[in-house]
């Protein structure tokens, strides 16, 4: 999960483009509520509210008197036996899909909430100003240069799917090399990876959310697609991989075995597989990773000129890398776990690995010639988050909680240690770094940035002089210069800071009950990064607040962060979300009757989490595809197994105890005022399983005291959410918005 999230952080616009979780072209009546809200763009605060305990009176919710009860969810006696402990399972039966009851099931639960959402009066403002918000000048991402030309993917809004463009580097002129616009959004692109000297490009496709990828290669000059098309190209549980041969005739790619004919493929025991250009994909050949993991994942890494080729291999997500040098046919390994690798580069021929191990904020190691790895730059302040080539050296891209910056350094044979330069001259603050494009001995790097109030914009550094001169930023489709940005630290159980950044326009008076929405992660060593507000200004503009918390088990303050969140360690996540909501109460931002909180994926464990232990201290949750039954997650989702690094397996007795105290299905108290929320799942979700928030939302709904609404949003054509087109993405951030606005009690654009 880790890379593939991270690629969804990496993209993301703000709290807009967190949504692009939940996606996809839905057969089903799951989108008349999105309609109903979005038909007008396209065409007093809440009561103070106090904790509620078991057994009290519930409140009356602010969907109004006439809300109808969510469908009735029958339980079924069913239980697993872990370690002498008897762990109920009522509603294992939501876990087969192809079960009639359990479609019928779907379909009244969709009905419900559609029904829900489509009252909310605030619906029709709120989604017309996010799309108007949406409408920005086209934006560009994902830069990468090979042979002097410039690859990188471009979208116009309301363009369903981004372009693949190219332009010779810095003055030629932009050309299309892919478009997929006519799939009308259901096609995404994956990845891309440019030949060597940029005559081929070789880009992965995917359908309907599934993430499973097919390769294309096409001929960059001609524009010509050639017959290649590689399936079964990872996807999902293992992320694509790409590396060319230096002569541009073939290449080295990650591929899960084919399945025999009328089978599925399982994403299971992926290994590097050579191709040929112009040969049948039936021909290629495994030359690494046969026998290496069943839950393998690979990033494969090429020197200038890929005239060497490197791998980092991951057992499952969350872990250290080994490394792997290609010796002619043969591989050796250079460097095992122990060394804590999580990312590297070439500089010139010199493989630079970024390891963790005796120094938590990151050190370089180079990697001789004789195998050997040497100190190339001992642990400085900030946490390293990426290297590249440049000139006769490397850039360093480090963070330091919600703080990113970048350091030049120079590098030779002849030094021992690498020597500072300088420091870019970004903004210092507010800023994260979203790509880096450099080649090898060339002084010119585009250095991609956007941040809380700027939009994604590049900038080209020359390594010679340090100017750095913006060449390309999206234009705004509102003025973000009235967001004030502003600090605070929560401060977790074991006496940890926690740092939250919280957002609000000039003149919002911290009178304790704004209403707020508290975003965070927590996992698989993904950091919260600055990014641009983007169509949450809808929020902020009428006086709502957003918060951005930098909790363990992401990467921002370095490794050890990340292990603090780990394993037997990740009730931490959960504590210090906590220290931060309670830093919002405390610093008078806002209070339990006007807070909101909002995560993904593992974020949406996060929320699970965080309900069913506090679940006095929240007013509204909104949850994406989230993992909800830990207990299950491991053994009965392909997923799982990966996750084993990050989450630890339920088959060691001491973590079991510690996931079943945590795991938010199995904490559900009956008789219990949970909060509103809102859940959203995908059903061709490949990272987690969509019964994951069908199992939750049914233990909710029968256990819950109060008269909150407890939704849950089933997509029919929808995965865990990389490539949601530009029209969902909107509609997602819409509903998002409204019901927050709804149950936290945001003021109308006229009060």
């Amino acid at each position: 999960m880790r890379d593939r999230d991270r690629r969804m952080h990496a993209t993301r616009a703000g709290v807009t483009l967190q949504l692009r979780l939940i996606t996809g072209r839905s057969v089903m009546r799951s989108l008349l509520v999105l309609a109903i809200v979005l038909l007008a763009s396209w065409a007093g605060h809440a009561s103070q509210l106090l904790p509620q305990q078991n057994g009290t009176k519930p409140e009356v919710s602010l969907i109004g008197p006439a809300r109808t009860l969510p469908p009735a969810t029958p339980k079924h006696a069913a239980s697993s036996r872990l370690h002498g402990i008897t762990v109920s399972d009522p509603y294992r039966w939501l876990e087969n899909a192809h079960n009639p009851a359990v479609q019928q099931w779907i379909n009244a639960q969709n009905t419900y909430t559609e029904s829900v959402l489509a009252a909310i009066p605030e619906g029709t403002t709120i989604a017309a100003r996010v799309r108007q918000l949406a409408i920005t000048s086209t934006t560009r991402s994902s830069p990468r240069l090979a042979g002097g030309t410039l690859f990188y993917l471009q979208e116009t809004p309301p363009q369903p799917q981004p372009q693949l463009m190219a332009q010779a580097w810095p003055n030629g002129k932009p050309r299309v090399l892919v478009d997929l616009d006519a799939e009308q959004g259901n096609t995404a692109i994956t990845a891309y990876w440019p030949s060597p000297h940029g005559r081929y490009l070789a880009y992965g496709t995917a359908e309907g959310g599934s993430e499973l990828t097919t390769i294309h290669v096409l001929d960059v000059a001609s524009g010509t697609l050639l017959p290649d098309t590689l399936p079964w190209a990872g996807g999902g549980t293992t992320p694509p991989a790409l590396a060319w041969d230096a002569d541009e005739q073939g290449f080295t790619y990650a591929r899960f075995a084919p399945p025999p004919p009328g089978e599925s493929v399982q994403p299971f025991n992926a290994t590097l597989v050579h191709h040929v250009l112009g040969h049948a994909a039936t021909a290629d050949r495994a030359v690494f990773g046969q026998h290496y993991s069943r839950v393998a994942e690979y990033r494969l890494l090429s020197s200038a000129g890929a005239h060497r080729l490197a791998v980092l291999a991951n057992i499952g997500d969350g872990g250290p890398a080994e490394l792997y040098l290609r010796d002619g046919t043969q591989w050796k390994k250079m460097i095992g776990h122990d060394a804590n690798v999580r990312s590297a580069a070439w500089v010139g021929q010199q493989l630079v690995v970024v390891s963790f191990a005796g120094a938590p904020q990151g050190k370089l190691l180079r990697i001789g010639a004789d195998g050997v790895a040497r100190t190339l730059l001992a642990q400085q302040r900030g946490a390293v988050q990426r290297i590249a080539p440049i000139a006769n050296g490397f850039l360093v891209v480090r963070s330091w909680g919600p703080d990113w910056w970048v350091d030049q350094y120079r590098a030779s044979p002849r030094l021992a240690r690498a020597q500072f330069v300088r420091r870019l001259p970004l903004p210092a603050r507010g800023i994260a770094i979203t790509g880096i494009a450099s080649e090898q001995g060339s002084p010119h790097a585009l250095i991609g940035y956007s941040g809380w109030t700027n939009p994604s914009r590049w900038a080209a550094y020359d390594a010679r002089s340090g100017v750095l001169k913006t060449v390309f930023q999206v234009q705004p489709a509102a003025d973000y210069s009235g967001i004030e940005t502003h600090r605070l630290n929560g401060v977790s159980k074991d006496g940890t800071r926690i740092p939250v950044t919280v957002l609000s326009l000039r003149g919002v008076t911290r009178d304790g009950r704004q209403p707020t929405i508290l975003y965070s992660y927590g996992g698989f060593d993904i950091p919260i990064r600055p990014h641009f507000v983007g169509a949450e200004l809808a929020w902020l503009e009428r006086g709502g607040v957003l918060a951005f918390a930098n909790i363990r088990g992401g990467n921002e303050d370095g490794e050890v962060w990340h292990a603090q969140g780990q394993k037997l360690h990740k009730q931490t996540v959960f504590d210090d979300f906590h220290a931060a909501t309670l830093a919002l109460f405390r610093s008078r931002w806002t209070d339990r009757a006007h807070l909101g909180i909002l995560g993904g994926s593992n974020g949406g464990l996060l929320m699970g989490a965080s309900l069913v232990q506090h679940p006095g201290d929240y007013r509204a949750v909104v949850s994406m595809v989230g993992i909800y039954d830990m207990i299950r997650h491991e053994t009965h989702f392909d997923n799982g197994a990966y996750n084993v690094s990050e989450y630890g397996s339920v088959g060691d007795p001491a973590q079991f105890k510690a996931t079943l105290a945590y795991s938010p299905l199995q904490n559900v108290k009956p008789r219990t005022a949970y909060p509103a929320v809102l859940m959203t799942t995908g059903a061709n979700d490949p990272r987690v399983a969509p019964w994951q928030s069908r199992k939750f939302a049914a233990a909710l709904q029968n256990a819950t005291s109060s008269t909150r609404p407890i939704l849950l949003l089933t997509r029919m054509n929808a995965g865990h959410g990389i490539g949601a087109p530009f029209s969902q993405r909107v509609g997602n951030t819409a509903i998002m918005l409204t019901f927050f606005a709804h149950e936290l009690g945001l003021p109308d654009a006229t009060e």
